[in-house]
């Protein structure tokens, strides 16, 4: 159906996918951000707030895992309304548990719908926007990507202001969540419904189990794992600063406080600003030469930080280091959907794995660091990103008889 769209048409739904894009990273920095009133509100310890972590993660991880099972039966269109509507009453369910019922497992309950939805919604969401890539016919995912980072940072300034005016928690959560829920009904307006997403557009489609093998087929394919090299390398960089790098600026290098938070921001600004202007350099270069480039960018940009003698070089190690991590995830997203019949499989696969990086590769290094020091473990990203960059040459693009081939079928 995606072919006979109006022009009108394909704007509206490539705008709901952003906005699905943007309430994703919205929703994920609105927990984040209200962290600390919930551990307030609930007396918790540190370790207790792992446990919500954990439970999140583990949540979020069995959502991606399970994306396909959910489009084989209710198709990418219906699963995105559904997956959002459940991670909407997961926000507003985390800020009940802490403020109106007290209560750790409501919370827990929360995290747990919250996780899997986000997960789910995740894979669907990237399955639209690399269809709506290869209509346009250039690089334009990097661009939902930065969409979703401008959601953290519209969810984090949110957050920021609702715990400065003493808004509780439940109150800020449920109406984060009904601003979520309404946008996802709008959304689902807007998005159409197409075969190559599972949705019902005729009555004579594989039934739901032929459609469940050909997603388990993927994890049978090597490209799906090189792929995930890719990602996973590039995850971990990601991840990795966003939990590690200001305390690496402050305890490794004796910043002064505060520092820290400047060298995430310019991490954050690099990773942004290459996400939204990135797309015409792969139209340009190709997806190989482009990887490349930016591992080896990212891991002279961590080895800079972790070796530079001066703050002023720390930081640019930080800007190089969210610049060379910057490209690696959309780029294997858009690598993994090149075959529009298999894409919401190949997309789920290389999307756990990479996911999974993203999750757990901070609190690993983290143990870690505990043994060896924050900086040293640093290492261990350079030799991920190295690593992404030498698997690079499974993003190329499918060869046209593999694509027609699979077409037939």
């Amino acid at each position: 159906m995606e072919s006979t769209l109006t022009r009108s048409q394909f704007v509206r739904w490539r705008l709901a996918i952003f906005a699905i894009f943007l309430a994703s990273g919205l929703s994920i920095a609105t927990w984040a951000s209200r962290v600390p009133g919930i551990k307030e509100a609930l007396d918790l310890d540190n370790a207790q707030v792992g446990v919500l972590l954990l439970g999140m993660g583990v949540a979020s991880i069995l959502g991606i895992s399970l994306s396909p099972a959910v489009m084989a039966r209710t198709g990418a269109r219906r699963g995105i309304l559904l997956s959002m509507l459940l991670f909407a009453a997961g926000i507003a369910l985390i800020g009940l548990g802490a403020n109106v019922f007290g209560s750790v497992p409501v919370v827990l309950l929360g995290m747990a719908l919250f996780g899997f939805g986000n997960g789910c919604v995740d894979v669907m969401m990237n399955v639209e926007a690399t269809a709506i890539e290869q209509q346009m016919g250039r690089t334009i995912l990097p661009v939902f990507h930065a969409l979703f980072s401008f959601g953290t940072v519209l969810g984090a300034g949110a957050g920021a202001l609702a715990a400065s005016v003493g808004l509780d928690v439940a109150a800020h959560a449920g109406v984060i969540g009904v601003v979520i829920a309404v946008a996802a009904v709008v959304c689902f307006f807007q998005v159409p419904a197409r075969e190559a997403a599972l949705d019902p557009v005729d009555e004579e489609k594989p039934h739901w189990r032929e459609r469940m093998h050909v997603a388990l087929e993927a994890w049978r394919e090597p490209r799906t794992y090189a792929l995930g090299v890719v990602m996973l390398g590039m995850s971990f960089a990601e991840g990795g600063a966003n939990d590690w790098i200001a305390l690496g600026a402050e305890e490794g290098h004796g910043a002064a406080p505060g520092m820290g938070a400047v060298a995430l921001a310019v991490f954050s600004v690099g990773m942004t600003v290459v996400r939204l202007f990135g797309g015409p350099v792969v139209d340009r270069f190709g997806r190989v030469p482009v990887l490349r480039a930016l591992a080896l960018t990212a891991a002279a940009g961590i080895l800079l930080f972790i070796l530079g003698p001066s703050l002023p070089l720390v930081l640019v190690g930080a800007a190089l280091w969210g610049i060379g991590a910057s490209l690696g995830f959309p780029i294997g997203m858009s690598a993994a959907a090149d075959d529009p019949a298999k894409a919401a499989a190949r997309v789920s696969a290389a999307a756990t794995i990479g996911y999974i990086a993203f999750l757990g590769g901070p609190p690993v290094l983290g143990f870690i660091s505990e043994h060896i020091g924050l900086l040293n473990t640093l290492f261990i990203l350079v030799g991920l990103v190295v690593a992404s960059g030498l698997f690079s040459g499974a993003a190329r693009p499918l060869p046209a008889d593999e694509l027609t081939a699979s077409a037939t079928k």
